[in-house]
């Protein structure tokens, strides 16, 4: 009973709490808008901010996976240290029943193989190195699906004897579609081997370094021509990207570790790991510069609340209130203007998002990148979440020495004020 007593009585303290100060920040209305627009205004700032770089990772996490990655790769171990140099050391086979057991494992929407090698690639008096991948065409296709074709057809509509050039490359080459390459490479057995394709087309992928040296063939092709059996790679699409960590603790279990490593696409991508580390400090940045912003508003605000109920504040305590509770009193003020900037900012961010993602924001090509994009603004739970925290964290902080110099004062010298 004595601790139900204890809980009416808190539940009590902090509804009246809540209704004083509410009544309050009534009596100046024009300065409690003022800080409610502010606190909403900074909530607003970071939701667009974060919510255009949350955009960006999403849109080049698909890209890369989908283009290049997939989200997850198997290959033999230390194959991505050693075996670029050397990919006939690293083959796995071209049919096996690991493959098999891997396609028929939970959330596995794809599975293709694919074989890395590299040499020289001629049209007309140009020749440059390439760096290029056999892969199946119809089986790539969905792990493909944001390679964009900027001219030409895909493999799966191309002949059997086909070649698609990354932008740069062809652009190197001045290749177009339909002129005749040729790929020369050099064989498992140390000799040299060469072949005629006709190009089908060019893309473009997320990484401008990627598309300067890329070109893919049909992995039958690029077995002929290696003259080797079986693939460098087993590339796997998933349902969803978050279950990529599940899908690699289950593949490991199940295959040797020492005939198999499995791969995670977050290990390869070195471009979008650098990009979302950069990109995650510039938020933080703007977090803090607007954290900084509401700080020194509301603690104005709040200030000039107390100073001009000195007088108030003085008879309060002269009459018997505790001075923390004169100090709680101005700290819920603070934090009720939080809440109402908080969802002000949030509901006004989230319709600003949509319509500016209904129009589509123009971006430049940024380093790394060959093209421009249409930006969006992704406002998720989580990033509403810490928007609303930024508010009522910041408003919190600016109204605890306020708070703190009303609960203070020396009764006399506040009675006594303005006389």
């Amino acid at each position: 009973m004595h601790g139900l007593k204890n809980n009416h009585y808190s539940m009590s303290t902090i509804s009246n709490d809540i209704r004083l100060a509410a009544r309050n920040l009534r009596r100046n209305t024009r300065r409690t808008l003022g800080g409610v627009f502010t606190v909403a205004a900074g909530v607003i700032a970071y939701l667009l901010a974060g919510g255009f770089i949350a955009w960006i990772f999403q849109d080049m996490r698909e890209a890369t996976i989908h283009s290049q990655l997939g989200h997850v790769q198997i290959v033999r171990p230390e194959f991505f240290e050693r075996g670029i140099a050397n990919p006939y050391g690293f083959l796995l086979p071209a049919d096996s029943a690991e493959q098999a057991e891997l396609a028929g494992m939970a959330g596995v929407v794809a599975i293709t193989p694919r074989l890395v090698f590299n040499g020289l690639i001629s049209l007309g008096d140009t020749t440059v190195a390439f760096a290029g991948e056999g892969v199946d065409p119809v089986g790539e296709r969905p792990i493909s699906s944001r390679i964009r074709l900027l001219e030409g057809v895909d493999l799966a509509s191309a002949d059997a004897r086909s070649i698609l050039l990354g932008e740069g490359l062809a652009k190197s080459l001045n290749a177009k579609p339909g002129d005749t390459v040729v790929l020369i490479v050099t064989t498992v057995s140390g000799g040299t081997s060469a072949i005629e394709l006709k190009v089908a087309g060019i893309f473009a992928t997320v990484t401008k370094e990627y598309d300067d040296s890329a070109v893919r063939v049909p992995i039958n092709v690029a077995r002929k021509l290696m003259r080797v059996v079986g693939a460098t790679s087993w590339v796997v699409l998933l349902d969803a990207a978050d279950r990529t960590d599940r899908f690699v603790a289950a593949a490991r279990l199940r295959l040797p570790s020492g005939s198999f490593a499995v791969v995670p696409w977050t290990a390869l991508a070195d471009f979008y790991n650098k990009t979302v580390l950069l990109l995650s400090k510039q938020v933080n940045v703007v977090k803090v510069i607007i954290g900084l912003i509401i700080v020194l508003t509301i603690s104005n605000t709040m200030t000039m609340s107390v100073q001009e109920r000195t007088t108030e504040i003085g008879t309060s305590l002269a009459v018997g209130l505790r001075w923390y509770e004169v100090m709680r009193l101005f700290v819920v003020e603070g934090l009720l203007i939080g809440v109402a900037g908080g969802l002000v900012g949030l509901i006004s961010g989230k319709l600003l998002a949509m319509g500016i993602s209904a129009i589509g924001i123009p971006m430049p090509p940024p380093p790394g990148m060959a093209h421009g994009y249409m930006g969006q603004i992704v406002v998720s739970p989580l990033l509403a979440l810490d928007a609303l925290l930024v508010a009522l964290t910041t408003t919190l902080l600016a109204s605890v020495l306020p708070a703190s110099r009303a609960g203070r004062m020396n009764i006399v010298d506040a009675l006594r004020h303005g006389q």
